[in-house]
Formats: C-alpha cells, structure tokens, sequence
C-alpha cells in the first residue's frame, strides 16, 4: 500500500492513559467510600469511554441523573491530573520519529473531548507535532462513524486510501474500513478478554507498536 500518514486513535494505541484515567475513577469511588478497584480490572475498559468506566465503578443500571452526575464528576476529576502518569506506549516514540524522519504525516483520530484531548496531547509534547487532531467533538459524528477518519484525511490533504488508522478498538477499524482507509489493529492496547481483534478486519493486527515501523 502506498501509506503516506498514520491516523492513530488516542487511548490504548498512542498514549497510555489508563494509570490516570484508572485513578480518576478510584478518587471517585473513594469520595462514595468504596474501595479501589485494582487496575487489571479497570485497563481494558478505558478505550470504551468515560461512561463505560462510571457502569464498571458504580453498576450498570444507574438513574439516568445519577449517572450524568458521575460522569461529570468524573471528568473534573480527571482533567485535573490528565497527564499525571500517561506516557506514550513502548514503541510509539521511535514510531513517530520514523514516520517525521521520512516525511510522512501523522494525526489523532479519537472520540476524547477537545478539552482533554489536546491538553493531554501539549503535555506529552505532541500537540504541535501532529498534523491533525479529531477529537469526539471535532464533528457531530464520532467513530465508529467514518466521518473522523474523512475529515483527518482532508485536514492532510491525502486521499482516504493512502492513511492507514490504527487503533485498539472495533470502532476504529469499523470507522476506517466504511472511510476507504486501511487499518492496524493495536493489539497492545486496552482489549477486553473476550474480544478478539483478529475477528475485526483489520489489514493486519501488532502485538507491540515497534511491529508498524514494518508500514513506514
């Protein structure tokens, strides 16, 4: 394929958030005077979203209002330490450097808010570096919709076809597959136990990050 930027989604494939994301939700749950809940339980969720993580901290069937409540308490909690523990996952460093080394763009295509998105991005020092970020407000469309994918393609001015997505959720290669984009699957990232993303028809599944210098 002839590849000429990398979209990468942002939780569980470019940057490791689940250590703050995981404690946010403890500092919660200790405000309700509940226990922590170990982190191996809380990991495979992050990429599922904020509202996923409130259900695994206070149970599936919460009020409609309890649940807007928490998921607003969560978020405040959070954006106060989005970048306490977060770094970029093994691999990704050298990754970036070999994609701006040959010339080749690189963006984020997440469904994270603007407001934690890029803040998170300016701390790791990537903001700038990007050449696109989509965020989940970017549009009124969020992946699995292939509208993020289009609109980061365009932001670029590549052709749909020639920008590889790679992400560590179906959404991800749903959304990239309906944009006429190749996809990566980032098995390194925050996968359920009962998913399987060689069941999700990606061009091609990596275990480690380093494995997508191979694509460069």
């Amino acid at each position: 394929m002839n590849l000429q930027a990398f979209l990468f989604d942002l939780d569980g494939t470019l940057v490791d958030t689940a250590p703050d994301m995981a404690g946010a939700l403890n500092l919660m749950r200790a405000e309700h005077g509940l226990p922590a809940l170990p982190y191996a339980t809380v990991r495979p969720w992050v990429s599922h979203g904020v509202g996923a993580l409130v259900k695994l901290g206070f149970g599936q069937d919460l009020p409609a209002e309890h649940m807007e409540a928490l998921r607003l308490r969560y978020l405040d909690i959070y954006a106060a330490r989005l970048c306490v523990e977060s770094t970029l996952f093994p691999g990704i460093a050298e990754v970036l450097a070999a994609l701006e080394a040959k010339g080749r763009a690189w963006g984020v295509v997440t469904n994270k808010p603007a407001f934690l998105s890029e803040p998170l991005l300016e701390g790791l020092g990537l903001r700038q570096r990007a050449g696109c970020i989509v965020s989940g407000d970017t549009l009124p469309q969020r992946k699995p919709d292939p509208a993020p994918v289009r609109h980061a393609c365009a932001l670029l001015g590549l052709p749909e076809a020639t920008c590889v997505m790679v992400g560590d959720a179906e959404r991800d290669i749903a959304a990239a597959r309906a944009a006429g984009s190749p996809s990566i699957a980032a098995a390194f990232g925050y996968v359920l136990d009962d998913d399987d993303p060689h069941a999700w028809g990606a061009d091609a599944v990596v275990e480690h990050a380093r494995e997508l210098l191979a694509w460069i």
